[in-house]
């Protein structure tokens, strides 16, 4: 299937969208605007670019950034030592510097002959430089190649998605360029239809139970960090294999308030020994 610009995003069976993110994504993609995404950690951002492409039936290409990462390493790279070391041998390749520049994300996407997304994956973790450093790259639509003299354009626009965990601020100027919008983490019926997603088969007691502990943790006044919905799904399938019931669930022993396998709701020694406080002042309480 091939993306004609016509076909609109609805979610997919994989991927729960909820109304306001289906009108951003196609917003984003009528105003050929790149489409910026923030929200904490573990709401399905990442996820999202890549249900986008599934829907639209359009290739995908991703470019995660680290803290190390360049906004020059997404348009090319220029190796000038393995030319070197190439002409000390007597290498024919050194004739031709093409054999030295390496395709960057931005230029894989810019020649693709089908529309793609290009996913910019976690843009905080990058310098606060970054961002602006792609501007006029992500306006235009094109860059020119120092090294052979070339101005590389884009066959057809990508649609870029762009992702933040909101680490750091991003320049007024890149905001501008940008649709927003932020995932608000999912209300508990929006979280039903996602762990129905994940367990289509998984109904009753245990799944509302553990969705009510899982909201409560959520609560817990001095949390580092918040449990996610992949952690809160990671945890129900440890629930599962594990065996545990809705009976050993929703135990109110004072003390075994720490839920079972609560590591893989809480990630940090800064929240175990805060719900470990919490389970010791209610036993005081109990005695």
């Amino acid at each position: 299937m091939k993306f004609d610009g016509t076909k609109k995003f609805d979610g997919t069976k994989n991927y729960v969208a909820t109304p306001d993110l289906k009108v951003a994504v196609n917003a984003a993609i009528t105003l050929e605007r790149p489409l910026l995404i923030k929200g904490e950690p573990g709401t399905g951002k990442t996820v999202l670019a890549l249900e986008v492409a599934r829907a639209l039936g359009t290739p995908i290409i991703e470019w995660h950034i680290k803290s190390t990462t360049k906004a020059q390493q997404g348009l090319y790279e220029y190796d000038a030592v393995s030319r070197l070391r190439d002409s000390q041998l007597g290498d024919e390749r050194v004739k031709d510097i093409r054999n030295y520049i390496k395709k960057g994300k931005l230029w894989e996407a810019f020649i693709m002959d089908r529309r793609p997304i290009l996913l910019i994956d976690e843009i905080d973790k990058a310098d606060i430089e970054f961002p602006n450093d792609l501007l006029q790259e992500l306006d235009r639509m094109e860059f020119f190649v120092y090294e052979t003299g070339e101005t590389i354009k884009a066959a057809q626009r990508p649609i870029v998605i762009i992702t933040s965990n909101n680490e750091k601020e991003l320049p007024d100027a890149f905001l501008r360029r940008c649709f927003f919008h932020f995932i608000k983490f999912p209300d508990p019926d929006t979280m039903q239809k996602i762990v129905d997603v994940h367990f289509p088969n998984l109904k009753g007691r245990l799944v509302a139970e553990a969705l009510r502990i899982f909201y409560d943790m959520r609560e817990v006044p001095g949390l580092k960090k918040k449990p996610s919905t992949s952690e809160l799904i990671d945890w129900l399938k440890l629930l599962l294999a594990e065996d545990i019931d809705f009976a050993t669930l929703k135990e109110t022993d004072s003390r075994k308030l720490i839920p079972p396998l609560a590591g893989a709701l809480l990630k940090n020694e800064q929240d175990v020994h805060l719900f470990e406080r919490i389970a010791f002042m209610s036993r005081r309480k109990g005695e």
